[in-house]
């Protein structure tokens, strides 16, 4: 009976140990999940932009680098934007792969998590798509900033007196917790009015368009 006992005892206690480690393995698996949930964009967008900078976004904010991703990816977009180039090296198909990444990892201004995403786009052949993964990242930024993009047309440009009394109306239209960022533009084509764009809502106020709708109307 005392061997079958110790047998029954060492099983129970390999069982024991055996469980406690997978246990320990469930809790840091979930530990891990947990932490990528927390981590997560609020914004949800897909295609390829999208996993670069939902990739990138992840990792930064499990560092405190969101800002200064942030930054630095704004700052090669304009580059993009501003030198040929810089564009042309994003662009040309001809730069090997090889030439790429040196280039991008010999980048040591940047932080290491801007480096990596450039190292990693560079190694899939994909440099040429950084411009729009930096503009992706933005948007998922101005949503965790609770930032709702708005541009307002008018046909000359608002005070600052009127800006403010639109930025306020519209302000009282979003969810408590989010803040309208407006970009005023003037277009003289709408004749006077004003033209609303917010998210995928457009509201048009124009005269303009009181013209074009009293042209479609049959006069009896």
């Amino acid at each position: 009976m005392i061997p079958y006992s110790i047998d029954v005892t060492e099983a129970s206690m390999f069982s024991f140990a055996s469980n406690a480690v997978r246990n320990g393995h469930l809790q840091r698996s979930s530990a891990r999940c947990f932490s990528d949930v927390a981590h997560k964009p609020l914004l949800n967008l897909h295609g390829l932009q999208a996993r670069y900078a939902n990739a990138t976004y992840v990792a930064a904010s499990k560092v405190g680098g969101l800002e200064t991703v942030e930054r630095e990816l704004m700052g090669l977009y304009k580059s993009s934007q501003k030198s040929a180039a810089f564009a042309a090296f994003l662009e040309n198909p001809m730069i090997s792969r090889d030439e790429k990444t040196k280039y991008v990892a010999s980048m040591d201004k940047l932080s290491p998590i801007t480096r990596n995403l450039l190292i990693t786009m560079a190694g899939n052949a994909r440099l040429n798509e950084l411009p729009k993964v930096a503009t992706t990242f933005s948007q998922l930024m101005k949503a965790k900033r609770g930032e709702v993009e708005a541009q307002i047309i008018s046909a000359s440009e608002l005070s600052a007196a009127e800006l403010k009394e639109v930025k306020a109306a519209m302000q009282s239209q979003v969810p408590k917790g989010k803040t309208v960022i407006i970009e005023a533009v003037t277009d003289p084509s709408i004749v006077g009015g004003l033209q609303v764009q917010i998210g995928d809502q457009f509201l048009d106020l124009s005269v303009k368009s009181r013209i074009e709708e009293i042209a479609r109307t049959p006069l009896s």
